[in-house]
């Protein structure tokens, strides 16, 4: 996909180009909005919305990573839900391993088609790992979202979420504690890897 010559053509005018970027993107976008939504209907709505906003907004875009100007649109569609919600009411751990190290990529909270026989057992760990994301303060949240569970690194983290690399770090690094926390709550669902720790405290 010629990712420039699709965005000059929707410059230009035409739909047909803007539409194969969106379904390029709208997996991504959609499943950052879920992470940090945690609803389903209104992750659609965020991701539609902002596929809106950027169709809209195209003019503005000034080069540079795509996908970043996007998602940035999304992170901020999903703040205003979440400050809408505010108004009207309505991750990943750092597990020691047995030789003492720590796994440097969190790659346990990503959803990955699990076996049949794994089905309900990592359905119930997702819902865990969600709940606990919810319970986050939404900066926390985004940064969790983007880096741990889309992958993204901290260069492009940080230009989403209009901030410094210092501070995604941090904010990564307590959202990543919390959640650690959090899921000692239901330490009977985590990979046995994650346990000991756990049973210990």
């Amino acid at each position: 996909m010629d990712e420039g010559a699709l965005i000059q053509e929707a410059l230009d005018g035409d739909l047909n180009a803007f539409n194969t970027l969106v379904l390029h993107y709208q997996d991504m976008a959609y499943n950052v909005a879920y992470r940090i939504l945690g609803e389903s209907g209104a992750a659609d709505d965020a991701a539609q919305e902002s596929f809106i906003s950027a169709y809209l907004k195209l003019h503005q875009y000034r080069g540079g990573s795509f996908k970043a100007w996007l998602l940035r649109i999304v992170t901020n569609s999903c703040y205003d839900e979440l400050r809408r919600r505010q108004r009207q009411p309505v991750v990943p751990l750092k597990p020691d391993l047995p030789d003492g190290e720590t796994l440097e990529d969190p790659y346990w909270i990503k959803d990955e088609a699990p076996t049949p026989e794994e089905h309900s057992e990592r359905a119930e760990l997702q819902a865990a790992i969600q709940n606990c994301i919810n319970k986050l303060d939404q900066k926390f949240r985004v940064i969790l979202v983007l880096v741990d569970v889309e992958g993204l690194d901290y260069d492009t983290a940080a230009e989403i979420a209009s901030t410094k690399v210092g501070t995604v770090k941090s904010r990564l690094a307590r959202a990543r504690a919390r959640v650690q926390d959090c899921l000692q709550e239901y330490w009977e669902l985590l990979p046995e890897i994650f346990r000991h720790k756990v049973e210990e405290t």
